[in-house]
């Protein structure tokens, strides 16, 4: 069978309340990145739509946003609103998976902080120079940097490097 289109999909919220960046520790159980900070989100599986309806003859829509409020009440408790798409990534895990991750910005909404313990330990909310005190999963420090451009311009810059 010829993998070439298959890959693994996921999507992270970046959630912001008053003007600072929710961050998780990952578990030190977790087989990638363990112990790491990142953003809260998770896996899209096809369960996530197939016991749905349609919502036109052919497709299910907002397939991602669901997933994304979904896993971000699963993992740290809290609802979030305004969901936007900030980035892409794609990475070849040491297993051999392809991986697509599509990063997210989105709003507090509601919710107390819980942690769901197999998949975090830790959290912290920060600004994007706190955040350089953490062990922070590559590229999501130039993420929060990207963030600000965009509140500071009204325009979406393209992720890049921080010098």
């Amino acid at each position: 069978m010829d993998n070439t289109f298959l890959h693994e999909v996921a999507i992270t919220a970046i959630i912001i309340k008053d003007g600072k960046y929710l961050i998780t520790r990952r578990s030190p159980n977790k087989k990638r990145f363990p112990g790491m900070w990142t953003v809260p989100g998770g896996r899209l599986e096809a369960k996530d739509y197939l016991a749905l309806p349609k919502d036109t003859e052919f497709y299910w829509y907002n397939v991602l946003e669901r997933v994304l409020e979904r896993e971000v009440k699963e993992e740290v408790g809290l609802t979030i609103k305004n969901v936007q798409y900030l980035t892409s990534l794609a990475t070849v895990h040491k297993d051999g998976s392809p991986s697509i991750v599509i990063s997210c910005v989105a709003d507090y909404d509601s919710g107390e902080v819980t942690l769901q313990k197999e998949e975090t330990d830790d959290f912290a909310w920060v600004t994007t120079e706190e955040s350089k005190q953490y062990q922070l999963l590559d590229g999501i420090f130039e993420e929060f940097v990207q963030i600000d451009k965009l509140k500071k311009t009204g325009i979406k810059p393209l992720w890049e490097r921080a010098k």
